[in-house]
């Protein structure tokens, strides 16, 4: 798979699509760049464990304490201009750290602030995002969309960013986070160029922002499926952020591989997510949600446990990762779907937010749980924990998957 496979924008589904699905692209090859050269960055600050996970940490943590209030702005306010705002914030953000960089200044405390900036602005871009998909494309399309997105992100979020990151951040540090800075700010200016409105219709006056909060919340709540498929999502993420919190140093370190070598490995790990997201949106339609969800429960968990077990190779990790990425990919077109399906246009930004706060707001628990192991018990041990929970997370969830009625 190379980056000249990358589904190009579809006409069909129209130009607002065409321009969000630009600015997502742009977006996400400046993510992929700075998810390997930040752990390369915090790795050639420290060679602590605990802090070079706490980076990862610091990133996710506004999805545990900012996805309420900001779901709840997502309903409140046009989502476009919202989507404008947390994009400009995100050049800010990244072109302060491009200047640290460049004149040597960063330390490792910075790199927790600034992470934590860019991981709220990211939550913003992502919900109002996600909302703003069902005001550009038609129901009916949404598989086709979300399929597309997700191989977007995959291509080159996880496929083309992170090789051309750690290659710049080999040649110089500071390259890698003055082009994210670029990207952002090409995103920026297609997101301006959206026609459709992004206020939200209400069937009613909005209320007070705790009261509206609760509405989402309790939506989720009394819907089984969503509710299952999130807290699955939410014990998957905190699993799997556990083992990678702490790969720059397991591939270092077990692997034998450089910095250098890094983005390659991230990149190689994610070709089963390329695979898996080009054919996602027709395989779901082809075999309904439930065969998925369920599938998926198999895969995963034994696919951790095969890293577990038998990865002390980079090309025995790719392989096992690759099985896993394929997996997560079906997953997430399916759920995405499904949640823009089922949820109320009006609610999307609340329930949306209620759900990352806990599929989203496990990752930085898994982060530093995933540190904690590491420095206590070795480089390994994080993978061999989050397969056995895994693997509970799956048979806990079997029963309620298998009651599920596409």
């Amino acid at each position: 798979m190379t980056i000249a496979d990358a589904p190009a924008p579809v006409r069909g589904l129209g130009r607002d699509w065409r321009h969000l699905w630009g600015a997502g692209a742009l977006s996400t090859l400046g993510d992929g760049a700075l998810v390997a050269a930040m752990p390369l960055l915090a790795a050639a600050t420290t060679d602590d464990p605990v802090l070079v996970s706490g980076v990862t940490a610091a990133a996710t943590l506004p999805w545990l304490l900012l996805s309420l209030p900001m779901g709840a702005w997502v309903d409140r306010f046009d989502r476009r201009r919202l989507m404008m705002a947390a994009q400009g914030a995100h050049v800010f953000l990244i072109a302060v750290l491009a200047l640290l960089v460049t004149l040597g200044a960063a330390r490792i405390w910075m790199l927790f602030v600034l992470a934590f900036g860019v991981g709220a602005a990211g939550l913003l871009v992502t919900g109002a995002g996600e909302a703003l998909i069902v005001s550009v494309v038609p129901k009916s399309e949404l598989e086709t969309a979300n399929g597309r997105r997700v191989a977007t992100e995959s291509i080159l979020g996880e496929f083309g960013g992170p090789p051309l990151g750690s290659a710049l951040f080999a040649l110089a540090m500071p390259l890698p986070f003055w082009l994210d800075a670029a990207m952002f700010l090409l995103a920026l200016m297609m997101i301006t160029r959206i026609r459709a409105g992004g206020a939200v219709e209400r069937s009613r006056p909005r209320g007070r922002m705790l009261a509206e909060i609760g509405e989402g919340l309790r939506w989720l709540a009394r819907n089984r499926l969503p509710r299952t498929l999130t807290l699955i999502a939410g014990a998957g993420n905190f699993c799997e952020t556990m083992a990678l919190s702490t790969l720059v140093l397991f591939a270092r370190d077990v692997l034998g591989v450089g910095s250098g070598g890094y983005g390659v490995l991230v990149a190689a790990m994610a070709v089963g997510g390329v695979a898996g997201s080009l054919v996602a949106g027709r395989v779901v339609v082809r075999f309904g949600g439930r065969p998925i969800a369920l599938g998926v429960q198999l895969v995963i968990p034994l696919s951790w446990l095969g890293i577990a077990l038998v990865g002390r190779s980079a090309v025995t990790v790719v392989a096992l990762f690759t099985v896993f990425s394929l997996a997560v990919a079906l997953w997430n077109v399916m759920a995405s779907s499904l949640r823009q399906r089922l949820i109320p246009a009006e609610l999307l930004g609340r329930v949306g937010g209620a759900g990352r706060m806990i599929s989203f707001g496990a990752i930085p628990l898994g982060a530093v749980c995933g540190g904690l192991v590491a420095d206590a018990l070795g480089l390994v041990a994080p993978w061999i924990v989050c397969a056995v929970l895994r693997l509970l997370v799956s048979l806990l969830a079997w029963p309620s998957l298998r009651r599920w009625e596409d």
